[in-house]
């Protein structure tokens, strides 16, 4: 057992007459799955972990490390991809797991659902679907994302085209603040001009200005029927096209588009034996077309007919490659397995930086190709690979070292390869994180590229909700130039 700061041994014994035993967690072995991200870049050593059983424990767990001085960074399902929920190797913070509070309740009059932080998004999906409703956010980490933490990175998805990301869909927060008062911005009321709307503060504030414990969702009604398509076609620039053909047949109705390269769809076939891809040769890009009957506009056969027709002209115009209509709700469900196996494929392939970066959606084909050129232009041998959500321009941009690049490339040429990837989508209006957050990893790079009188304000913010940097600190809101090391 390591050593610990002298002052976490009267703060674990507080924490215990709160939580329990059972709930604080000081074994090394056993605090590991928590002490590193998804993609094994981020690493630390938590004094401890501690798991509150509501909202009430976690509010006098931050008044505990607010008396002791403690920085307290909070934790859902550990699935972020920039470091922002774990801690640094100080050992001296501690990890707040919010994984217990998972109470899940629906309101069908309001079609709303509260529910707690620690709720995953697979159990909130099968709450809803037993009320006949839905709750339109889906990725492919659904089986261990918790509401909290998607709230707190506000992400987004694969439904953003139509629903949004959490920012839409999300009409209340409770939060534990820094003192650990309860702010509940939950008054489910459609009209309320009382000042700011604290609860959008902080959505996407990844826990630095408070702990998110609830989340009021906003429901859909069920799905009366999917109609998903598989399609091949020759370029993005064709797939946007495709796109805003089918947009305008079937208005409000086309819920996902997915862009795929040939490349990423044969990585998934080749490292994942199982799944298998649904159109026959080789297509240069791959799209994954998702339609929606809610029992609104276009319904039933009428929609499933127009839904044929517009991909059989599509392909008559040859607009289109090939196609193939999903004939069962299996088909369809093998379809978003295949297309949520990509990040997993690509990590199967080798290291590759990755890159969440998103432009206008009529830009990201001509950002594709043109990055595509000047990567490998800039820094010979460097290869891209690009996927992404086409209908909100979010792009998954890895790039591919070439088979000589020694260990240590991506810490090394690659910095450079980031920081060019980065300054090209800042100079095209860009952003330099569309979905996946600030956290550890891009801090320095949004102090860089963004606009000094934001940066400025959210300064203020974080000063004026959490002045001793006891929420999360380190993570997303950069220091003040006169604060950063030389």
């Amino acid at each position: 057992m390591r050593d610990r700061p002298a002052t976490a041994v009267p703060l674990l014994r507080q924490l215990e007459t709160i939580v329990g035993t059972r709930w604080i967690v000081t074994d090394d072995e056993a605090l590991a799955p928590w002490c590193t991200d998804w993609r094994g870049r981020h690493s630390g050593v938590p004094m401890a972990m501690v798991a509150p059983a509501d909202e009430g424990e976690v509010q006098q767990v931050m008044r505990c490390c607010a008396s002791a001085a403690v920085p307290v960074v909070t934790q859902g399902g550990n699935t972020g991809l920039v470091g922002g929920a774990i801690c640094d190797g100080s050992g001296t913070q501690l990890l707040l797991s919010l994984r217990r509070l998972n109470t899940i309740r629906v309101d069908n009059e309001t079609r709303t659902l509260l529910c707690g932080a620690g709720a995953v998004l697979e159990a909130v999906h099968a709450a809803a679907e037993r009320e006949g409703l839905r709750f339109p956010l889906s990725l492919a980490s659904k089986g261990s994302a918790t509401i909290g933490g998607l709230a707190s990175t506000n992400a987004g998805g694969t439904q953003v085209l139509r629903h949004g990301t959490m920012r839409s869909l999300v009409t209340g927060v409770h939060a534990v603040l820094a003192d650990g008062n309860l702010l509940v911005a939950d008054t489910g009321l459609r009209k309320d001009n009382r000042g700011f709307d604290l609860k959008q503060l902080f959505i996407g504030s990844e826990g630095t200005l408070g702990i998110i414990t609830a989340v009021r969702l906003v429901l859909r009604p069920a799905a009366v029927a999917r109609h998903t398509a598989w399609l091949g076609v020759d370029s993005p620039e064709q797939a946007l096209s495709v796109l805003t053909r089918l947009q305008a047949r079937l208005p409000d109705q086309v819920e996902a588009f997915e862009l795929m390269p040939e490349v990423c769809v044969g990585n998934v076939v080749r490292y994942l034996a199982e799944r298998q891809p649904p159109l026959q040769g080789d297509h240069p890009w791959h799209v994954l077309v998702e339609v929606v009957d809610e029992g609104r506009l276009l319904t039933g056969e009428a929609l499933a007919n127009e839904v044929e027709a517009a991909l059989g002209a599509l392909l008559k115009t040859g607009m289109i490659r090939d196609a193939v209509l999903a004939a069962s709700g299996a088909q369809a469900a093998a379809f978003w397995r295949l297309r949520e196996s990509l990040s997993a494929a690509e990590k199967a392939a080798g290291p590759a930086l990755q890159h969440d970066i998103a432009v206008q959606p009529d830009q990201m084909p001509a950002v594709i190709r043109d990055l595509a050129k000047e990567v490998p232009a800039a820094f010979p041998g460097y290869s891209t690979r690009a996927f992404g959500h086409l209908g909100d321009g979010n792009i998954h941009l890895h790039v591919v070292p070439p088979p000589e690049a020694g260990p240590g490339w991506q810490s090394g040429v690659g910095r450079k390869i980031s920081q060019f990837v980065y300054d090209a989508i800042v100079a095209r209006g860009g952003t330099i994180s569309a979905e996946h957050g600030i956290g550890a990893e891009k801090r320095e790079l949004l102090a860089r590229t963004a606009d000094p009188v934001m940066l400025g304000v959210m300064r203020s913010v974080k000063q004026a909700l959490d002045p001793d940097e006891l929420l999360n600190p380190g993570k997303l809101v950069p220091l003040a130039p006169e604060q950063a090391r030389p």
